[in-house]
């Protein structure tokens, strides 16, 4: 078969990535839309790309040398890469290859001038747009001068930029191919970019245009700021007009040159208000055409827009789908769990199907519909009392939404609110054998479904998960057990806002729950305490943890001295903690149990950093600061008019704060056990999947839903390409940040803080645990990277309950999601750490190493001189 090196552009579309790039098959897709006009033009073919690796010497090795380079290693990337772009530019093009480019420019005209512009297949992808990795060249004059550019098209597949973001994003470099597109030039009036939803808010309804005079190679460079036209409902609804001082135009024998803007003409408009709305109308049909929002570059040549480029827009964040087209108002449930992490599709649906209220998904992430509770005014305040009280940043965020009338529609009341969740506002005695008897529930019910899924498999498992699940929410829903969550809750908010208003006490309570008994997260980063009071006498099993790095160490840590004992301790932590790990709300993440390697940073700072015994010291400790700091507190409202009455309603919440505010921790451990239960059960049915040829890989299932993953298992038949369109779609999901809250407009709304008075540079954030703390910020992404000293104050993104083990160790919290009663909140209160939560942007704000200052009582963190 002849390989086919040269295709016009009108003979391809969409479907031919692999044969023409992302660029020129979105080119040839936009010709064949009605009045859409795309400049003439071909495109060489990625099998030409192949003949010339083939033919040029030794790329090959280079590009298995390339494909082991660390992604950081950016001297190694440069050098090698490099080499290869010379390697291929200095390759002749085969005699046949070049005639057939020089054969299609006599058919378009020679003596033209053309665009030489690079083609990748991993381009203009819904997943991944690419953008500005690869090369264009402009007004390219002759033969010889365009196959030259070709040839440096070819080799700018692995500029240093573009081998560096697929080294990032796990791309094979051997699996990637270039084409090129050959297209006329045109000499444009103006020239710009056209997203059709708002690159910032995300909103699908504003369509954004940018605008330049000339070639648009000035606005794309930087040359120039352009005016920004922003569009809705065919009506120019905001305007910034620049002084575009200088512009790119195409010189007569090729190539361009920047030339000054008569000074008359700099201020005005590079298009009309009627233009833009035209070219608005344009890029919708655009938009409707490849099915998605679009970045569009545009030229307009004698009033005439011509398309000379449309990439899917890969930032937005995804819209939940639904089945009408009315307004909806989404609430991330990422923020309230602390783990914003996109998840995996089995991840997602587990959550789902075991979840207590329903929940829609987008971008990997979990959300929950609060439109019809915004519809009334009852309903509206009471939820925004409830998010506000956990997040400000929640409830300024809706009211964002709401303030704008006509996007939730307003309801008269029916009646009398929403009835609180069952049982959470029945009297409860504070009785600590309540809380006994919950515990106990809940671990006759989980050894029942240990002891029962044991015989389960094939779609007999299922069947019986599906009946577990529901187990699993009768549990949830215990009217005693959400009594009891909402007695602790409801007695801090007490005592914050009396104390508050009778002393002047800021966050009361945080010091008086530190120690609480009972709390099962708190507990397990104590007990990491005493295992490694086991292990640090034993010199020879320190030395073995720091040249750890396979999970199966435990079978190797007898060999050395003292290696029984401590592999005993690890076990017994294991089989108490061993279902966490990060990110744990996702059935699919690794748990320690599985991953053990993740908690031995930890184990060996705790070993460094404290003397045995510091578990039981802490938390006594904390026991009688919390006891001194009550006696104070009831003191001090003794002395106050009506004193006695006072204290006595204060002690009595003291009391109940202490009582159940620990529990609050226990049905996420209960959650997360069973968990674990579901998915060793679903890994054995995978393996068996494996071992009959169904499935290559057994984690392979984490990329099916539940109910796909049980058609798999009834049918012994997997879609593979459905699996690789997941692992596409999870790794894109990975580099978007969910929002707090979004619309079903696109809107990614994410809330302010409303307040003064703070310090210059001060980064404002939601105080959680009292106190002020000075000392070294340690960023922190990944847990299995800790590596603390005694005054560390930790700054990461989110902290679900498997960091709690790293919180014994530091003396501050700093994070960029949280609530007043999440996780990482409770355990700093616990623990007695000054804590800040919800900072935009911290750990790219806050550099690794440096001095801070968090202020847990205000709320703010000062970067430090």
């Amino acid at each position: 078969m002849t390989e086919q090196y040269v295709v016009d552009l009108q003979e391809v579309d969409e479907t031919q990535v692999a044969v023409v790039g992302g660029k020129a098959a979105h080119l040839g897709g936009l010709s064949r839309i009605e009045d859409v006009g795309v400049p003439a033009g071909f495109c060489v073919t990625t099998a030409a790309f192949r003949r010339i690796l083939a033919e040029a010497p030794s790329v090959g090795d280079r590009l298995d040398q390339l494909s082991r380079l660390n992604p950081d290693d950016r001297e190694a990337i440069r050098t090698l890469s490099a080499t290869i772009r010379r390697t291929i530019e200095g390759t002749a093009i085969p005699g046949d290859l070049a005639a057939a480019v020089t054969g299609a420019l006599a058919r378009s005209g020679e003596q033209a001038a053309y665009a030489v512009r690079s083609s990748a297949t991993a381009e203009d992808l819904p997943t991944a747009s690419f953008a500005g990795q690869q090369d264009t060249y402009l007004n390219v004059v002759g033969p010889t001068a365009i196959l030259q550019h070709v040839s440096r098209c070819w080799a700018s597949l692995f500029t240093e930029r573009a081998v560096t973001y697929r080294l990032r994003e796990g791309i094979d470099h051997r699996t990637v191919h270039m084409a090129v597109v050959v297209q006329q030039m045109v000499f444009p009036d103006a020239a710009g970019i056209l997203f059709t939803a708002d690159p910032v808010t995300g909103n699908r309804k504003v369509a954004t245009v940018d605008a330049s005079f000339g070639l648009g190679e000035a606005l794309v460079s930087g040359l120039v700021n352009p005016d920004v036209f922003k569009v809705r409902d065919g009506e120019v609804i905001a305007k910034t007009i620049a002084a575009k001082r200088r512009a790119v135009h195409a010189l007569p024998a090729g190539g361009t040159r920047e030339v000054a803007i008569d000074s008359r003409r700099q201020e005005r408009p590079a298009l009309t208000d009627a233009q833009v709305v035209r070219l608005v109308q344009l890029g919708r049909r655009i938009e409707a055409h490849f099915g998605r929002p679009q970045d569009i570059e545009w030229c307009l040549v004698d009033d005439d827009f011509q398309i000379v480029q449309s990439r899917p827009i890969t930032t937005l964040f995804p819209i939940p789908e639904t089945d009408d087209q009315e307004n909806h108002v989404y609430l991330s449930v990422g923020h309230q769990q602390m783990m914003t992490d996109a998840m995996k599709p089995l991840g997602l649906s587990v959550w789902q199907l075991t979840a207590m209220a329903p929940m829609t998904t987008a971008g990997g992430r979990l959300f929950v519909d609060v439109t019809r509770r915004l519809t009334t005014s009852a309903s509206r305040a009471a939820l925004l009392d409830l998010v506000g009280r956990g997040d400000p940043l929640f409830r300024d965020a809706l009211e964002t939404v709401l303030d704008r009338d006509d996007f939730v529609p307003t309801l008269p009341d029916a009646g009398p609110s929403a009835p609180p969740v069952s049982g959470a506002s029945a009297p409860i005695e504070t009785d600590p054998a309540i809380v006994t008897k919950l515990i106990e529930r809940s671990q006759d019910s989980l050894a029942a479904l240990e002891r029962d899924i044991r015989a389960k498999t094939g779609p007999a498992l299922f069947d019986f998960l599906l009946e577990a699940f529901q187990e699993h929410k009768r549990v949830l829903s215990d009217p005693l057990s959400i009594q009891v969550i909402m007695a602790g809750m409801e007695a801090t908010w007490w005592l914050n806002d009396h104390l508050g208003e009778w002393l002047g006490e800021k966050n009361a309570a945080d010091i008086l729950t530190l120690s609480a008994p009972g709390n099962v997260t708190s507990e397990m980063g104590l007990a990491l305490l005493d295992v490694a009071d086991v292990i640090r006498p034993c010199p020879e099993v320190v030395a073995f943890l720091r040249g750890v790095e396979d999970d199966g160490f435990l079978d190797e840590l007898p060999k050395v001295a003292g290696g029984t004992e401590a592999r005993h301790a690890i076990e017994a932590y294991l089989d108490r903690y061993g279902m966490r790990c990060v990110g744990e709300i996702d059935i699919t993440r690794p748990r320690w149990r599985e991953r053990p390697t993740a908690l031995v940073p930890v184990i060996l700072d705790n070993v460094r950093n404290f003397e045995h015994g510091a578990a039981k010291r802490r938390f006594e400790q904390g026991q009688q600061e919390a006891h001194k700091r009550a006696q104070e507190l009831l003191e001090q409202l003794r002395a106050l008019p009506d004193g006695e009455h006072k204290a006595d309603e204060t002690k009595r919440m003291i009391d109940r704060v202490r009582t159940f505010i620990g529990y609050r921790e226990y049905p996420k451990y209960d959650i997360i056990s069973r968990y674990f239960v579901y998915k060793r059960a679903l890994l054995d049915e995978a393996e068996r999947l494996v071992r009959t040829n169904v499935l290559p890989d057994k984690e392979d299932i984490f990329y099916l839903t539940f109910e796909e993953l049980h058609d798999v298992v009834r049918s012994n038949q997997v879609d593979d390409k459905l699996i690789r369109q997941r692992k596409d779609a999870f790794r894109s999901y990975q580099a978007l940040t969910p929002p707090r809250v979004l619309t079903s407009d696109g809107e990614a709304v994410a809330g302010s803080y409303r307040r003064d008075g703070l310090p210059t540079g001060a980064l404002i954030g939601l105080p959680v645990s009292a106190g002020t703390i000075e000392g070294r910020a340690r960023v922190i992404l990944d847990m299995a990277q800790a590596d603390l000293e005694p005054g560390d104050i930790l700054v990461t993104a989110h902290t679900d309950p498997s960091w709690t083990p790293l919180f014994v160790a530091i003396a501050g919290l700093v994070t960029e999601v949280g609530g007043l009663m999440t996780h990482g909140a409770v355990i700093a209160r616990e623990y007695g750490l000054p804590a800040v939560v919800g900072v935009a942007d911290a750990t790219l704000l806050i550099p690794d190493g440096q001095r801070i200052r968090v202020h847990g009582s205000d709320g703010y963190v000062e970067i430090l001189p």
